[in-house]
């Protein structure tokens, strides 16, 4: 449970966004001090599972045959096998509009060298290779992880930004989300909470709140 600092900064977030005619997300903003990003290894690169959910639909596709794809047609928004990933290949743009339109990628472990070798140049700088689904993982629970699943992502800039709700979610539930993304975050820097500046939550079109 996040604390009450947190709920208090989302309570005003949400209450000083202005009415728009959409439903507006609510998103964090990050600002990290005192690390060398140009340095990969320093890098947040992470996928984290919001507990309250991600208040948005979120597009998955998979890769798979078999019992696999039979099982993942019930959870994911498409499934695709072999000779579709062949196909794909050949048509960069469709490549190209199928990673752009796709929130997340889970593949069959056994397709990922195939999958790296049509689509690695696509999904690779996209952040979006596949999640590689093991033999003995459950393509459904895995799908539906998913779902709830964000990427935080700073690649080499001090300020990024990520998805940690939507207007119409509780604060309660969003400072949750914030708390885990949080958490997270002071675990991956080499100096935790000492490498955090600052930390910002607004709805899309709406004033920022300093959370942290």
């Amino acid at each position: 449970m996040a604390d009450t600092d947190i709920e208090e900064a989302v309570t005003r977030a949400l209450e000083d966004a202005p009415e728009r005619n959409f439903r507006e997300t609510v998103d964090l903003a990050i600002n990290l001090r005192d690390i060398d990003l140009n340095d990969p290894s320093n890098r947040i690169d992470e996928s984290v599972v919001l507990p309250s959910g991600t208040g948005q639909e979120t597009t998955i596709v998979v890769f798979a045959e078999g019992e696999t794809a039979v099982r993942a047609e019930d959870v994911a928004d498409d499934v695709l096998d072999g000779d579709d990933l062949e196909d794909l290949g050949d048509d960069s743009d469709a490549a190209k509009d199928l990673a752009d339109a796709t929130n997340f990628f889970v593949a069959e472990a056994s397709m990922m060298q195939d999958i790296g070798r049509y689509l690695g140049t696509v999904l690779g700088p996209r952040g979006k290779m596949p999640t590689p689904l093991q033999p003995d993982d459950d393509v459904v629970e895995t799908v539906n992880r998913m779902k709830n699943t964000v990427q935080v992502r700073s690649g080499d800039r001090r300020t990024f930004h990520t998805r940690v709700g939507a207007e119409d979610m509780s604060a309660e539930d969003i400072a949750d989300n914030i708390d885990v993304i949080i958490r997270r975050l002071h675990g991956d820097l080499e100096k935790g909470p000492l490498n955090v500046d600052s930390i910002y939550v607004k709805t899309t079109m709406g004033p920022a709140v300093e959370v942290a």
